[in-house]
């Protein structure tokens, strides 16, 4: 008789635990899949895949949203030739439509239907944002991922506004966002452009590519960090975490504070990087 191929072996291992009146757990999974990667059974792009929709889960809306101070947002009451310009400037799809503040949000502006109004000829003197606004949904930051993830499927919908207890606005949260915790970084408008590896953005905060040469970085910051024990400032963050950060986590090297904006279960993808401000 020939012995059982790997595939096979693997698969039986995999049918004896789930047919087990043990209890089953992730980490008992995840092994198996580990150890189907391993084996070339699967390969590493899929083995990330099928973590990332086991662990969102588990993932909240707080821990993936982007927080209320980064978001871009416009005025209901902004002359329209004043939104065309914060549209471009941002390069968004999507942006909360704000009333008295931040907490006021009053719906949802898509960039293609501001474009549409302006090539239609229509007389700006009657202007009305709120005439082009969607509905917005607010959603808590404990919701779970996998709920939103559906949520958005059967509503067709592409961005929520995050709520804390109190009511007041915590952040937003887009379907892409909520997908990159499956596939991995996807680019879009929040992210830098490949070229682009330092790009100025709101309240003095930059987007920085994890791959720019720390060379580069001191060159644009007048910085001067040490580029001996690695080429890119992704690698020297990392280092200074000491451990492989998720999207949120913060640390103060020299002048700046970094944030990780983007990161995958390999790497850190974009930072975000804040000059402290010292009063004299």
């Amino acid at each position: 008789m020939n012995p059982p191929s790997p595939a096979r072996s693997w698969f039986q291992r995999v049918l004896q635990v789930l047919a087990s009146s043990e209890p089953q757990d992730k980490e008992e999974l995840i092994t198996l899949l580990r150890d189907a990667e391993q084996r070339s059974l699967l390969a590493t792009d899929t083995l990330a895949m099928i973590e990332g929709a086991i662990e969102i889960a588990e993932m909240h809306v707080r821990d993936i949203m982007i927080p209320r101070a980064q978001m871009s947002v416009l005025e209901a009451d902004e002359l329209p030739e004043r939104l065309a310009k914060l549209v471009i400037e941002t390069g968004h799809s999507r942006f909360p439509v704000t009333g008295e503040s931040r907490d006021d949000i009053q719906g949802i502006l898509l960039a293609k239907d501001l474009l549409e109004y302006f090539t239609s000829g229509a007389d700006n003197t009657k202007f009305n944002l709120r005439d082009l606004m969607r509905p917005a949904v607010f959603i808590p930051e404990s919701k779970r991922l996998n709920v939103l993830l559906r949520e958005f499927r059967t509503s067709r919908n592409h961005m929520a506004i995050v709520v804390d207890e109190y009511g007041g606005v915590a952040g937003l949260v887009t379907i892409e966002d909520v997908i990159e915790q499956i596939v991995g970084e996807i680019d879009d408008e929040y992210d830098v452009d490949d070229e682009v590896f330092i790009k100025p953005r709101e309240d003095g905060v930059f987007s920085v590519h994890s791959l720019t040469p720390i060379e580069d970085f001191n060159a644009f910051f007048k910085t001067n960090f040490s580029d001996e024990e690695f080429d890119t400032i992704g690698g020297l963050v990392m280092q200074a975490f000491g451990h492989l950060p998720k999207k949120g986590e913060q640390l103060t090297l020299g002048e700046f504070d970094f944030e990780v904006s983007r990161a995958d279960s390999r790497r850190i993808r974009s930072l975000r990087v804040s000059p402290i401000i010292t009063t004299p």
